[in-house]
């Protein structure tokens, strides 16, 4: 086999894993675009140094593609650290791209929210060996770390995700009535609305999202309902997580936080809703999925 015909069986075999490494990609940067660049970039290393001595070649892609997404999430941090909190976003997110969209339902908007607020070595430890199952010995390696450091960055990772086992959780029921909220919400369904909303209910909203003919408080369920039919669209990119240990609604259209909506839930019914956009109100949320 001469040099041409090697590199057109590697790019056959690089191809017939891309699905899987645009996949890897994603979760380790949230964005469809950045996850196609790290995909490519990977590429052109891998065709440059070959599979010589490779025994496992989808092992040796993803390695090579999660540490080129690494470099681009420490990057990513190093900007924050010197800009601010909005270089943390994805560099080349579309919101409105359809399979932007479809790529962060298959993830869960959610979880890719609270993956952003890993450092980078903990989300690639966990992603790589909670949703890909690359074992730790290679995580470790990626990360020049030993392989009980590595499975402590994927341990503190699960915990950010999940919650530590002492984190305060909502009960079942307020996690049912926010889902329940945020359905009645999505679909303009204004009766279950007014059966799950307290009559005096209080609706708190940062100035950021709102204009000026917008209160900055509404009081009373029935002006809420009136209100929400503005917002059906603005629901329909929100799942159920947990907030600060309580029942809440996290709004990220394409996997990118916008809103948060903490609901205080007493006695069956929802008394207040505080909708947050203000950046520094966001960042000091503590997030993690509803189970």
């Amino acid at each position: 086999m001469n040099e041409r015909q090697a590199l057109a069986a590697l790019a056959d075999q690089f191809e017939a894993d891309r699905r899987h490494l645009r996949a890897v990609a994603f979760r380790l940067l949230g964005s469809v675009h950045d996850a196609d660049d790290a995909v490519q970039a990977a590429w052109l290393k891998v065709s440059r140094r070959g599979i010589d001595g490779v025994t496992n070649p989808t092992a040796w892609f993803t390695t090579v593609t999660a540490r080129e997404c690494l470099d681009r999430l420490r990057e990513r941090k190093r900007r924050a650290e010197v800009l601010g909190g909005d270089a943390l976003l994805p560099e080349n997110t579309v919101p409105a791209a359809d399979e932007q969209v479809a790529m962060a339902e298959s993830v869960g908007r959610a979880m890719l929210v609270v993956l952003d607020r890993l450092s980078p070595a903990q989300r690639v430890a966990f992603v790589l060996h909670d949703a890909f199952a690359v074992p730790f010995d290679d995580i470790a390696a990626l990360l020049d770390r030993t392989p009980a450091a590595a499975k402590k960055l994927a341990s503190r990772a699960r915990e950010r995700i999940h919650g530590a086992p002492t984190t305060a959780r909502p009960t079942a029921q307020h996690l049912e009535i926010a889902r329940a909220f945020l359905a009645a919400s999505q679909h303009g369904d204004l009766d279950t609305l007014l059966r799950i909303l307290d009559p005096d209910v209080v609706r708190r909203v940062d100035r950021v999202l709102v204009g000026a003919h917008i209160p900055s408080e509404l009081r009373g369920a029935r002006e809420f309902v009136e209100e929400s039919k503005m917002f059906a669209a603005v629901a329909r990119g929100g799942q159920v997580a947990v907030l600060d240990g309580a029942a809440g609604i996290v709004i990220a259209p394409a996997g990118e936080l916008k809103t948060l909506l903490r609901l205080d839930i007493r006695d069956g019914r929802i008394h207040t809703i505080d909708i947050i956009g203000d950046p520094d109100r966001l960042a000091a949320v503590d997030v993690t999925l509803a189970h």
